[in-house]
C-alpha cells in the first residue's frame, strides 16, 4: 500500500495564514497516513488470523485422522485376526495373479534358459481326500493285541471246523505316561586281601552336571519341555510333583543354567558356521530380566537373533544383551563380510557401513505398513494403500513362482520381471508421496518405503538374496511364544543360558532333527569330549536321525 507524502517547502512563508494552511495540510496528510496504516495493519492481522485458523484446522483434522487410524489399528491388534491378509485378497500375495500381464510374462518366462515348468511354478497341490485318516508313523513302536474268535464260534454250519484264512488289522494311537526313575550308579571296589595296598574303585563316567543328581536324559527332557514346548519351570515342577518327585523350580533353573554352560562350545562353533554364510538375517526382540545389576526389574533387555549358515548347515543363533544399541550387532557379527538382511531399525546402520557388508532391508515390513494403512480406509472401498499392496504382491508372486528354481534362473527372472515391477512401484510412490499427509498411516508407509528404497531393491542383484527378513522372524517366533508362558528370566545367567539353548534347539529343528533325541545324545557325549573335533561331531548337521533313533536307552 502506498502512503500519501507531504514535503515541506524549502522556504517557509512569513504569512501567519499561509503557515496555518501549511500546518493544516501536514496534519491532514498525517491523519490520512495513520488511517491507512491502521487499515493495513488490520487487514494484515485478519489475514494472519485467517491463515492461522486454516493451519490450525488442517493440523486438527490431521490429528483427528491420526487418532482415528491409531484407534482402528489398536482395536484390530486387540481383537482382529493376526494375519496380514485383507478381505478379498485370497491367498496372501496372490495380488500378483490379478496384476500380472499373462501374455508378456509368459513370453519373458519362455525366454529364460533352463526355465522348465517344474522350476517356474510349484506343482498344483492335489486336494487332500476327505474322510480318510492319515496312517500313523511307521517309526512308532507297535504292540500287537490279538483278538481271536471264540472256539465255539469256529465251527461252520456244515459241521466242519473253520481254518484261519487271514486277519483284519486296525491301529490306535496310544501313549505311555512319563516315567520317572532313579539310575543307580554302582561302582565296584576291589581291595588287597592283606590290606597292604589301597583299594581300587571303578571310575564314574563324566557327568553333564557333576555336583547334581540330574542325569543327561533328565536334563534333555527339562530343556525340551521349557525351550521346545514352552512349559514354564513352575508347571514342570508340578508335573514332577504328580509323579512323586519334588524338585523345586529353583533347582530346575540351576540345572538349566548349568546345561547352558555345558552347551556353550557348540554355540561358539555354530557362530563360526554362521559367519561363513553369504547372507545373514538379523532381528531383535525384548526380554525382561528381573535381577540385573544396576537396573530396575521392569527394564527391557533384548534377544538378538541371527539366521544363516551354508545351505546344508542352517544356523539360528540367539544372543542376550541388555542393550539395543548399534554396538551389539557390531560385536556379534565382527569381521563378517557378506549381505545382511534386517528391518529398518537404525541400530544396524553402523554395521551396514562397514566395508564388505551389503545391507538389505525387508520388503515384508514395507507391506505391513501398507496393510495397516488399508485397514483404516473406509470399509468396502479400495484406496491407494491397496494399490501398493497389489504392486508389492506382484513382486512376491514372482518370488513364489521361482521358489524352486535354480539360483541362476531366479536371478534372470528377477532381472526380467521384478526390476520392471519395482520401477512401476517407485513411479507410483514418487507420484503419491507428495499428495498425502506425512503423519497419516499411508504417509508413514510411503515415507518408510522411500527412505529405504535403495536397500529394498538390492535383492534383485542376485538370485540367492532374500526379499524379506521373514526367515529371521520365523526363528524368533518360538522364543516369543515361550515368553508368553514364562514371561521373564530371573537372572542374567538364566537369560544367557536361554539364548544358548534356544540357539541349539532351533538349529536342530532347522536341520531336520528331533530336539529331545539330539539333546540326549549331546548331553551324554559332551562330558566325554576331549578335543574340538569330538565336540564338532555333535553339531546338528553332523548327526543323523537314524543315528539318534537307534541309540539305546539304559
Amino acid at each position: 500500500m502506498e502512503l500519501p507524502a507531504f514535503v515541506l517547502p524549502a522556504v517557509l512563508p512569513d504569512d501567519v495564514d499561509a503557515l496555518k494552511r501549511l500546518l493544516q495540510t501536514q496534519q491532514d496528510v498525517m491523519s490520512t497516513a495513520q488511517q491507512a496504516m491502521q487499515q493495513a495493519v488490520q487487514q494484515a492481522m485478519e489475514q494472519a488470523l485467517h491463515e492461522a485458523r486454516q493451519v490450525a484446522m488442517r493440523e486438527a483434522h490431521d490429528y483427528i485422522i491420526r487418532m482415528i487410524e491409531q484407534s482402528v489399528l489398536a482395536r484390530h491388534r486387540m481383537f482382529g485376526a493376526s494375519s496380514e491378509q485383507l478381505a478379498g485378497q485370497g491367498r496372501l500375495f496372490d495380488e500378483a495373479e490379478v496384476l500380472a500381464q499373462s501374455s508378456t510374462d509368459a513370453q519373458d518366462v519362455a525366454a529364460l534358459p533352463d526355465a522348465t515348468p517344474t522350476q517356474q511354478t510349484a506343482p498344483d497341490k492335489q486336494p487332500k481326500a476327505r474322510g480318510k485318516r492319515a496312517p500313523l508313523p511307521g517309526t512308532l513302536k507297535r504292540v500287537d493285541i490279538v483278538h481271536d474268535v471264540p472256539e465255539h464260534e469256529r465251527t461252520c454250519p456244515c459241521g466242519s471246523p473253520m481254518v484261519e484264512i487271514g486277519q483284519d488289522v486296525s491301529e490306535q494311537l496310544d501313549i505311555v505316561p512319563m516315567q520317572v526313575r532313579v539310575l543307580r550308579h554302582i561302582r565296584k571296589r576291589y581291595g588287597c586281601p592283606d590290606s597292604v595296598h589301597a583299594p581300587v574303585t571303578a571310575a564314574l563316567p563324566p557327568q553333564p552336571l557333576p555336583k547334581s543328581n540330574a542325569s543327561a536324559d533328565f536334563l534333555a527332557m527339562l530343556l525340551t519341555v521349557k525351550y521346545v514346548d514352552g512349559l514354564p519351570l513352575a508347571r514342570f515342577e508340578n508335573v514332577l510333583e504328580r509323579h512323586g518327585v519334588p524338585v523345586p523350580r529353583q533347582t530346575l533353573a540351576r540345572w538349566a543354567i548349568g546345561a547352558g554352560r555345558l552347551l556353550q562350545p557348540l554355540h561358539n562353533l555354530m557362530r563360526d558356521a554362521l559367519l561363513d554364510s553369504a547372507v545373514i538375517h538379523m532381528d531383535e526382540t525384548v526380554v525382561q530380566v528381573l535381577k540385573e545389576a544396576g537396573r530396575k526389574a521392569s527394564s527391557q533387555s533384548y534377544m538378538w537373533v541371527q539366521t544363516g549358515g551354508p545351505p546344508d548347515k542352517p544356523v539360528i543363533l540367539y544372543d542376550y544383551d541388555t542393550s539395543r544399541s548399534a554396538e551389539v550387532p557390531l560385536r556379534l557379527l565382527s569381521d563378517y563380510q557378506g549381505y545382511l538382511m534386517t528391518d529398518g531399525y537404525t541400530g544396524y546402520n553402523k554395521l551396514a557401513h562397514i566395508k564388505g557388508v551389503e545391507h538389505l532391508v525387508c520388503f515384508a515390513h514395507v507391506r505391513r505398513r501398507f496393510v495397516d494403512a488399508a485397514r483404516v480406509q473406509p470399509k468396502g472401498k479400495r484406496g491407494r494403500a491397496d494399490v501398493a499392496i497389489d504392486l508389492i504382491g506382484k513382486l512376491y508372486g514372482i518370488e513364489s513362482d521361482y521358489r524352486d528354481a535354480t539360483v541362476e534362473v531366479r536371478g534372470l527372472a528377477r532381472a526380467r520381471l521384478s526390476v520392471p515391477a519395482l520401477a512401476a512401484l517407485k513411479s507410483w510412490m514418487d507420484e503419491t508421496l507428495p499428495t498425502v499427509t506425512p503423519k497419516s498411516a499411508l504417509g508413514k508407509a510411503l515415507a518408510y518405503m522411500a527412505k529405504y528404497w535403495s536397500r529394498l531393491t538390492r535383492y534383485t542383484e542376485r538370485g540367492d538374496l532374500p526379499i524379506d527378513n521373514n526367515k529371521c522372524e520365523n526363528a524368533i517366533r518360538p522364543f516369543v511364544v515361550g515368553r508368553k508362558a514364562w514371561l521373564f528370566s530371573d537372572t542374567p545367567a538364566g537369560a544367557h543360558a536361554s539364548a544358548v539353548i534356544y540357539s541349539l534347539v532351533e538349529t536342530v529343528k532347522a536341520n531336520g532333527l528331533e530336539p529331545y533325541t539330539w539333546l540326549r545324545r549331546v548331553l551324554r557325549s559332551l562330558p566325554l569330549a576331549q578335543t574340538v573335533d569330538e565336540v564338532e561331531a555333535l553339531l546338528p548337521w553332523n548327526l543323523h536321525s537314524h543315528d539318534l533313533a537307534s541309540e539305546t536307552v539304559p
